[in-house]
């Protein structure tokens, strides 16, 4: 199968963790625009969704599906998204959609969060996708210096030439040559460092469950 059909395929399969009757907490990215189509079969039954992002809400608005801020609802049963790497202990890296402040918000609204993703984003360990940090642009140069000094090396991302800007009005930094075996305590270090918004290290907000879609089928790791 494509890396497309697979992506459709855990999109499919994450519908049997939706309540029907509650709100169900939605992410960002290719593989989670499967699991919104996927999602719009049951739209009748379901109270609406909480999204991560823009390009989602519209996505679900498109499809008639109900979409209500995080601040006006209490805890969600689930969230469902996608990860740019998962290792085995359910800890992730996200945010090549740069979304991934949203997406650790809703992530810490919700009981249970189930990771749909191709069988390419299991990792040994995480750091050869580039990481993405959400800063505060007065504060990049230096965290580009903190990074280096660990042995990264951050760059700013552009879109049409200049930094992109999040829905939250930042900038990201795409950090490589890290290898991060310790995901909790890099994410808990990093988090402190002021200017940084979000590091797209989810190891608080780990993965609960991952649908893998390989050749074989959907594969359900459990952590």
């Amino acid at each position: 199968m494509t890396q497309d059909e697979l992506k459709a395929l855990v999109g499919l399969a994450a519908l049997q963790y939706v309540t029907p009757g509650e709100i169900v907490g939605v992410g960002t990215g290719s593989t989670v625009n499967k699991f919104i189509e996927a999602l719009a079969s049951m739209k009748d039954q379901i109270a609406g969704a909480v999204s991560s992002s823009e390009a989602s809400t519209a996505r679900l608005n498109a499809l008639g599906i109900p979409v209500f801020e995080a601040n006006a609802v209490g805890e969600l049963s689930v969230y469902i998204d996608g990860a740019d790497e998962i290792d085995a202990g359910g800890h992730m890296v996200k945010g090549g959609g740069a979304a991934l402040t949203r997406e650790k918000i809703v992530a810490a609204q919700s009981r249970r969060f189930v990771c749909i993703a191709d069988e390419s984003k299991l990792v040994t360990a995480l750091g050869a996708f580039p990481l993405p940090v959400e800063v505060i642009p007065m504060a990049t140069s230096r965290l580009v210096r903190q990074f280096a000094a660990m042995g990264g090396h951050a760059s700013v991302r552009l879109k049409d030439g200049v930094p992109l800007v999040t829905d939250n009005g930042q900038h990201i930094l795409d950090v490589t040559g890290l290898r991060i075996t310790d995901p909790l305590a890099f994410e808990s270090e990093v988090n402190q460092w002021p200017g940084v918004v979000t590091v797209g290290v989810f190891a608080h907000q780990k993965a609960s469950v991952c649908l893998l879609g390989t050749s074989d089928g959907v594969k359900t790791l459990t952590f």
